[in-house]
């Protein structure tokens, strides 16, 4: 029998829009904010591109680190640092991400390349949970608003909770349920990546080879093309957040003591965080009014974890799956920081 069916063709037009929609989405959202509102749409602007500039310093580091490795061939001997034992590698995981200077959004090529080099998402996990919540400013700025007993407090939550997410993801990846964690085209498969399978010779004068130079200025332009579309995106949510989540609303709605404001601070401190920085004065307000210490920290370590740029670059390297148990682990595990800081600075 003759098949008779026509072979199905790709429409280029539709695949340009499937790869560019990140692109569409912040074009659509500035053509909308300049029709309804010229001056919302002139501070987004301004606020999406002095974002980028801040961020620069650290995405230009890690855009020339990843591109750099994978030049070299170096990423081979990135993997095998990261093998041994899962628990060490956790706790290291989880205390480097809590003393490292890089913002959720600087950090995003490092992750990408961990692990698309076979890292795994235990250790990764750890890192990419505690990294948000404190760096070194972010420490002495806290200490300067907050005091030095929050701000400890704060960098053990990091750490805490970076450990914690990683041994859940350990157990749950030891029962097979998150193989394969990263989205289709970014990577190679995560755990299974063939630098850890097959090592190849680090070739550190890669400039000395025309096809290595050429990979060299291919993963930059990709890591970087890749960074700008999923932050742009991200720093244009921030600035209508920062318009239209008034701060007096998340005070009056975070006000009181006990354990209630403690569950409500978590959750409510995924779509109000503005910024790190942004938020230490607000709870520093909010507590001067008898806002639970508890609930403070709650809200800035789940903030810090759900917030714009951290979460959006997780759900562009991961899958769903692996989104919802890093949304599930900054939750909870916020939740538990604040109940332990109640009971600390209560007894």
């Amino acid at each position: 029998m003759i098949d008779t069916a026509i072979p199905h063709k790709p429409n280029p037009m539709l695949e340009e829009l499937k790869r560019n929609k990140v692109w569409l989405a912040s074009i659509a959202i500035l053509i909308l904010l300049a029709i309804l509102s010229p001056a919302q749409a002139r501070f987004s602007l301004a606020f999406t591109l002095d974002a980028l500039l801040h961020t620069a310093p650290f995405l230009i580091l890690s855009i020339a680190i990843a591109a750099w490795a994978g030049a070299t061939g170096a990423d081979s001997l990135i993997a095998r640092a990261f093998t041994g034992s899962p628990l060490l590698m956790i706790g290291l995981a989880a205390l480097a991400g809590g003393l490292s200077p890089f913002c959720s959004c600087g950090v995003i090529p490092l992750i990408a390349a961990l692990l698309s080099m076979g890292v795994p998402l235990s250790a990764v996990m750890a890192f990419w949970l505690a990294s948000p919540v404190m760096d070194p400013s972010m420490f002495v700025l806290t200490t300067g608003v907050l005091g030095t007993e929050f701000a400890i407090a704060k960098t053990l939550s990091a750490i805490g909770l970076g450990v914690m997410g990683g041994l859940v993801v350990y157990l749950l990846a030891r029962g097979g349920a998150l193989a394969d964690p990263l989205r289709a085209g970014i990577g190679n498969g995560g755990c299974g990546a063939s630098n850890l399978r097959t090592p190849q010779p680090v070739v550190w004068k890669f400039w000395a080879a025309p096809e290595r130079r050429a990979k060299f200025g291919r993963e930059g332009i990709k890591t970087t093309l890749f960074l700008a579309q999923w932050l742009v995106l991200a720093f244009l949510l921030e600035s209508l957040m920062l318009t239209f989540v008034p701060a007096e609303i998340i005070a009056n709605t975070l006000g009181g003591t006990g354990i209630g404001p403690i569950a409500l601070a978590t959750v409510v401190g995924v779509p109000a965080y503005l910024n790190g920085y942004a938020a230490l004065p607000l709870i520093g307000g909010m507590l001067e009014q008898g806002m639970a210490p508890g609930a403070g920290l709650a809200f800035l370590v789940a903030g810090g974890v759900t917030s714009l740029p951290a979460a959006i670059a997780v759900w562009a390297l991961v899958r769903p799956k692996v989104f919802t148990l890093y949304i599930a682990l900054s939750l909870s595990g916020a939740f538990l920081c604040g109940l332990l800081f109640q009971a600390w600075m209560g007894s």
